[in-house]
C-alpha cells in the first residue's frame, strides 16, 4: 500500500505529540503519526520529575537557568540552542497548560516548583510525581480530539525512503539528500508499506534499551537515529549517554527499572550505604544535588569498592505525610516491594537514562537531509552538550517543536513527493531457529554496552565492544537480508547501529568530559570527578 501525507511524524512521545498538533492547527496539510506501540508507551510517559521553566522572575531569571545548563553541559553546549530553550520555555509551558496539562500549584495559585541537581533555583514544574504521564495524557486527549491527525498505532517505522531507494548511489559526501517519507511495517497484514511525505518528523526517542539496566522502556532502541545514519544523515555527539543515579533495584525489573526521580534529592533525600553511611561528601560540595554524571560515578565507585549491588536513598528524616503526598507513585511502587520509603531505605543504582546525542539538528529543529526534521531525545539539539540538566528534556521538545513546526509550514509549499519510489521487497521468511538468534543477539548487544561502554570506560574496553558489535552486525545484516522484515530483526539492526555509533564516539573522544569518564584520559578542567 502506498499512503499520501503532508506531515509524516514518526514517534509519539511530547515531541511528536506537540509539532502534529502545532501543524495540524495550521489547516495546511494532513498528518500522521506513527507510534510503534500505542501512545500511552512512549518515553514521555516515564519521566517523573517534571520540566523546567523559568516562572517565579522574582528569584529566578534566564541567565542563571542558562548558565546551570552550560555548567550542567561541561561547556559542551550550544549557547544559541540554550538561550532558545530557556527564553522560549515560559511560552511553552502556557501551551501545554491550554493543551489541558495540570501542573501542581499552591494555594495562592503559582506553581508548586522542585529543584534538582545541578538547578540554583527552585523551578521545575511538575504533577507529584508522574509529570511526564500527565503531560502524555493531556497530549493524547488534545491528538485523538484532532480530525487532522491520522494516528498509527503499533506500526513501525523500517527506513526512510530517500534518493537511494530511487537508485541513485548515496554516499556520507552526497550534497542535497532528500527525505520522501519512510517504510512502515503494518504488524496486522505484515506488510511494509509505503509512507510518502512532504515534510518527514523524527522523533523516535532514545537507546536505553541497548543497555542491560535502563528507565527507558523497552521500545527505547534508537531507531530514528539508526535510521538516520544509514540513510547517510549527521549523527552528534553519542558518546554523552546519561546514566541516572537512582532507579529502584529491585530483582528482576531491568526494562525498565523504576525511576526514583531527581525531585526526591532536590526534597532532601541523602545517598547513603546500606549500613547507613552518606558518601557524597567525599565526591562534590553539593553532595547529592550534584549533576546526574558526578552522583552517577560516586555510585559506581561506592559499589565497586565495598562489592554492593546497591546504595541507598533515604528520606526517612522528613515529615511522612509530606513525602506520601509528594511522591505517591514512588510510595505505592515501594510499597509493593515491602519497603516503607517513610521509614525506611530505598535501594537505588544508576541506570541508562537518556542520549545527550542523537540526529544533528539546526535551531530550526533541521537534520542534515532534506525536508527531514528531528526532535526529542533522537536529535542533537546541542542543547545538552556533555551532560543533560535534569528536566531539560521535555521543554527542550516543545521549544523545538514550536520551531520546527514555524519552518516546516513556512516551506510545505515548495515541497513535493511527486516521486516512483518501489515497494518494499518483503521477500523472504523468518523461522523459530532465526527467532532464538535474533533473542541471543538482543542480550549480547545489552552486556557488550553495560560491560565495556557505560558509566566508566577505559581504551581496551571500548576497542572489545567494537570488535564484538563489528561481528553482531555482519551475523545481523546477513539474516536482515534473506528474511521478511520484522519488529524484531529491525529493532536489532538499531540497536547495534546506535552501539556502535556510541562506541566509536566515545574511542574518539581522548579526554574525559561531560558523561564520557574513561580512565585512559585526565580529568577535563571543569570537572569535579570521584
Amino acid at each position: 500500500m502506498v499512503y499520501k501525507y503532508d506531515f509524516l511524524v514518526i514517534g509519539a512521545g511530547v515531541a511528536g505529540m506537540s509539532y502534529a498538533l502545532k501543524v495540524a492547527r495550521a489547516k495546511k496539510g494532513k498528518v500522521c503519526l506513527i507510534c510503534k506501540t500505542t501512545l500511552e508507551e512512549a518515553n514521555t510517559n516515564f519521566a517523573q520529575g517534571g520540566i523546567a521553566s523559568v516562572t517565579n522572575f522574582q528569584v529566578d531569571d534566564f541567565a542563571k537557568h542558562i548558565e546551570d545548563t552550560m555548567i550542567a553541559g561541561d561547556y559542551i553546549s550550544d549557547r544559541a540552542a540554550v538561550e532558545m530553550v530557556v527564553r522560549n520555555a515560559p511560552a511553552q509551558i502556557r501551551e501545554l497548560v491550554d493543551w489541558g496539562v495540570n501542573f501542581d500549584k499552591q494555594p495562592n495559585g503559582d506553581f508548586d516548583l522542585h529543584r534538582e541537581g545541578g538547578h540554583s533555583e527552585f523551578r521545575i514544574l511538575h504533577h507529584a510525581d508522574d509529570t511526564g504521564a500527565e503531560i502524555q495524557r493531556g497530549l493524547m486527549a488534545a491528538v485523538r480530539q484532532n480530525p487532522d491527525i491520522d494516528v498509527k498505532e503499533n506500526h513501525f517505522a523500517v527506513e526512510i525512503i530517500t534518493q537511494h531507494h530511487l537508485g541513485m548511489k548515496v554516499t556520507r559526501h552526497t550534497k542535497d539528500i532528500d527525505c520522501f517519507g519512510a517504510y512502515v511495517l503494518n504488524p496486522e497484514t505484515e506488510k511494509v508499506d509505503t509512507y510518502l511525505s512532504r515534510v518527514t518528523l523524527m522523533c523516535t526517542g532514545g537507546v536505553g534499551a541497548v543497555y542491560q539496566t535502563t528507565s527507558n522502556p523497552i521500545i527505547a532502541t534508537g531507531d530514528g537515529i539508526a535510521m538516520v545514519y544509514r540513510a547517510k544523515g549527521t549523527i552528534a555527539d553519542m558518546e554523552f549517554v546519561q546514566f541516572h543515579p537512582t532507579v529502584l533495584h529491585h530483582a528482576g525489573e531491568t526494562h525498565p527499572a523504576f525511576l526514583i526521580t531527581e525531585a526526591m534529592r532536590g526534597y532532601g533525600g541523602i545517598l547513603r550505604l546500606p549500613n547507613g553511611e552518606s558518601f557524597m561528601e567525599k565526591y562534590d560540595k553539593r553532595l547529592s544535588l550534584a549533576p546526574r554524571d558526578i552522583v552517577a560515578r560516586a555510585i559506581d565507585k561506592e559499589m565497586k569498592t565495598h562489592g554492593i549491588d546497591n546504595v541507598c536513598l533515604d528520606v526517612t528524616h522528613k515529615n511522612p505525610e509530606e513525602t506520601r503526598r509528594h511522591f505517591p507513585n514512588i510510595y505505592q511502587k515501594c510499597k509493593s516491594i515491602g519497603i516503607d520509603i517513610t521509614k525506611d531505605f530505598i535501594p537505588v543504582r544508576p541506570a541508562a537514562h537518556y542520549m545527550c546525542g542523537g540526529i544533528k539538528v539546526d535551531l530550526d529543529g533541521r537534520s542534515s537531509i532534506h525536508r527531514l526534521y528531528a526532535l526529542g531525545e533522537c536529535a542533537c539539539t546541542g542543547l545538552h552538550g556533555g551532560n543533560r540538566l535534569a528536566s531539560n528534556s521535555l521543554v527542550e521538545a516543545v521549544v523545538y517543536a514550536e520551531a520546527a513546526a514555524k519552518h516546516s509550514l513556512e516551506n510545505i509549499d515548495r515541497y513535493t513527493y511527486n516521486v516512483e519510489v518501489p515497494e518494499w521487497n518483503d521477500e523472504g521468511t523468518l523461522t523459530n531457529e532465526e527467532h532464538v538468534l535474533i533473542t541471543q543477539s538482543v542480550r549480547e548487544v545489552g552486556e557488550i554496552m553495560s560491560n565495556y561502554v557505560g558509566i566508566v570506560r577505559s581504551n581496551l574496553r571500548l576497542k572489545r565492544a567494537r570488535t564484538r558489535l563489528d561481528l553482531l552486525y555482519e551475523e545481523t545484516e546477513s539474516l536482515f537480508k534473506r528474511v521478511k522484515a520484522s519488529r524484531d530483526i529491525c529493532e536489532l539492526r538499531n540497536m547495534i547501529n546506535v552501539g556502535y555509533l556510541i562506541t566509536r564516539w566515545a574511542i574518539e573522544r581522548k579526554e574525559c568530559r561531560g558523561l564520557h569518564y574513561t580512565i585512559d584520559y585526565p580529568v577535563h578542567a571543569y570537572d569535579q570527578k570521584p
